[in-house]
């Protein structure tokens, strides 16, 4: 079984009653450092990471970049480039993380599509291997930028491919109707102004980006093929021969015991399928492939702990049971309708349920976590762990009512360390000032 297709972290034991991920008591870690608590588990995060390295084995020129805004802060992107991945960005925020753990800038890509000059201005500073370009405006901006500082970017054109997958609207990116990219009636036109005019641009290859959490590796097949028709249609019309293609990432996970994703084995098989039909067809040599997963590499190796606080009960309807976090450090389900699966980490064998719904803490009333779940019948003061929140839960927290985003601990063999610590209440106002006037 690949990671991705587990519910929880495979270092996941029960051990009296209390729920054990990493060598660690869920139930100690939330009194040692409070809830809601992030818990990040290293061995799935390595392991996930190896899986892929090892499922495209056979294919020799292959770059894994992990996807930033799953989650990006300096433990993870540390993690990640010991096991040999690069980084996909999108922003000046991740560059600098990237930048501050350590990594080799070289094996960072810059994606986006509506790209600062100041963020474009940090980005060659720092030396980043290839920006993926959006757009007319990126492309004149960028050249100008890097002509201002006598330096050449190299670049990948990103595409929107057309294609549709199974998934939520919010997170469908290779769409003809997309804010994202270039589509493919455009690409002459952008590839002639880098010959003619850009002179400080020099193309690559080419990007395109599917969707996220998704389910059908027939998806991937399409999109390779026509990665492969479009460099072979841009040698021939343009005499560029590119030898590199971006496809993205997405591949999806088990948040709930109905999702069956496909595993890393079967996106690789594939995509090297794919390919190879692709080569034959169109008679081009073996481009570079660049993959970036994000959400499949970090999201099951994530948990989040909740303290049980208050209940309602409506007879004939439900029962809330409230925790101690919500919308705030994990939006997924109010903006998605996200799906999640919980227990409770000191009940671990309590075989006596009931059916509630978990409520979030927060002034909305769509602040539900969870709406529908069996669990043992929970009393004020119970730890509730709800998996699979490694991906887009800490990247998409807020601080809505004025709540201080959690800590987040990483564990591995019995030892917990603090990585992001929790937010104060001075912290909320740190950077806010009273003008004199209103003294």
């Amino acid at each position: 079984m690949s990671t991705n297709q587990r519910l929880r972290p495979i270092t996941t034991e029960i051990k009296e009653e209390h729920l054990y991920i990493g060598g660690c008591d869920m139930v100690e870690l939330a009194d040692k450092y409070g809830t809601p608590l992030y818990v990040l588990d290293e061995e799935t995060i390595r392991s996930m990471c190896r899986e892929y390295k090892s499922a495209f084995r056979n294919y020799n020129n292959i770059h894994m970049i992990y996807a930033c805004k799953a989650m990006c802060n300096l433990a993870v992107l540390k993690i990640l480039s010991q096991e040999g991945f690069g980084f996909d960005t999108v922003s000046a925020g991740e560059i600098y993380t990237a930048y501050k753990a350590g990594v080799d800038m070289k094996r960072v890509l810059f994606n986006g599509n509506n790209k600062s000059a100041k963020e474009i201005e940090r980005a060659l500073e720092y030396g980043i291997g290839r920006f993926s370009v959006d757009n007319f405006y990126e492309a004149e901006l960028l050249n100008s930028i890097a002509l201002s500082k006598n330096t050449i970017a190299d670049i990948l054109l990103r595409i929107t491919p057309g294609i549709e997958c199974h998934t939520h609207d919010y997170i469908q990116t290779g769409q003809i109707d997309s804010k994202f990219g270039f589509d493919l009636s455009r690409t002459d036109e952008i590839i002639n102004l880098i010959k003619v005019k850009y002179k400080n641009l020099n193309l690559k290859g080419l990007h395109a980006h599917i969707g996220s959490q998704i389910f059908e590796t027939r998806s991937y097949y399409d999109e390779v093929e026509i990665l492969i028709r479009e460099l072979a249609r841009i040698k021939e019309k343009h005499n560029l021969s590119l030898n590199e293609i971006n496809i993205g990432g997405g591949l999806g996970v088990k948040y709930t015991l109905e999702d069956c994703p496909p595993s890393v084995e079967e996106l690789a098989s594939a995509v090297t399928k794919a390919m190879k039909k692709a080569l034959d067809k169109y008679s081009i040599e073996e481009p570079v492939i660049y993959i970036e997963p994000g959400r499949s590499i970090i999201s099951t190796a994530g948990v989040t702990l909740y303290k049980v606080g208050s209940f309602k009960k409506i007879p004939g309807v439900r029962k809330y049971v409230a925790l101690d976090g919500g919308m705030a450090d994990n939006p997924r389900p109010a903006m998605y309708q996200a799906k999640y699966t919980a227990e409770a980490a000191n009940k671990m064998n309590n075989s006596e349920t009931e059916l509630v719904t978990l409520a979030g803490r927060y002034c909305e009333s769509g602040d539900i976590l969870i709406e529908k779940t069996e669990l043992p019948r929970l009393e004020a003061g119970d730890i509730v762990c709800v998996y699979n929140t490694g991906a887009y839960n800490y990247s998409m927290a807020s601080n809505y009512n004025r709540v201080e985003k959690p800590a987040m601990v990483l564990v591995n063999n019995s030892q917990s360390d603090m990585i992001v610590n929790r937010e104060s209440l001075e912290d909320l106002i740190a950077r806010e000032n009273i003008p004199d006037r209103l003294r």
